[in-house]
């Protein structure tokens, strides 16, 4: 199971070309270098044109160059544009008007954890650049000591009393 759409990695993937390239890049040459569909990285730029993440330039040096800074880019507002609302489960409260609400929603025990979980990835989501993710020397910060200390599993864990 993957929390990312095909559409939002290949979005991820043009954005970091595009954040390596200052001059810009064209749909072919995206599409060479990651070896994918020609059409689709178009009409991913297209999109992405579209809700300015990136500009298009016409002519002769034509091409995609980012629109914004890519610092000034959180990935919880590249996915929510992309994948047209993130989503952790059916049931996410802010999506019930779509109609494709949960039908256990009255009974189900585990709906408001599920809220306070998704609520809090799209705070850690917020919380992380597209300059982070494209430029490891990118200084990161704090919203994440868990991850910068080593990870849930990579920290010390604390010893277990042993009875007496």
């Amino acid at each position: 199971m993957t929390l990312l759409s095909r559409k939002a990695d290949y979005a991820l993937l043009i954005l970091s070309y595009l954040y390596g390239k200052p001059v810009g890049g064209n749909a072919r040459s995206i599409a060479e270098q990651f070896g994918l569909s020609r059409p689709f990285v178009a009409n991913i730029l297209k999109e992405l044109c579209q809700k300015g993440f990136v500009t298009s330039h016409r002519g002769v040096k034509g091409g995609y160059s980012l629109a914004r800074p890519a610092n000034t880019i959180s990935l919880a507002e590249l996915l929510e544009t992309v994948e047209d609302g993130f989503r952790l489960t059916a049931c996410n409260p802010s999506h019930h008007a779509g109609g494709d609400a949960c039908s256990l929603t009255d009974v189900c025990t585990i709906h408001g954890p599920m809220a306070e979980v998704h609520r809090r990835l799209v705070g850690v989501l917020r919380g992380v650049t597209l300059a982070e993710l494209f430029d490891p020397a990118t200084p990161k910060p704090s919203a994440l000591p868990m991850l910068a200390a080593g990870g849930c599993c990579g920290g010390a864990r604390p010893v277990a009393a042993t009875p007496a």
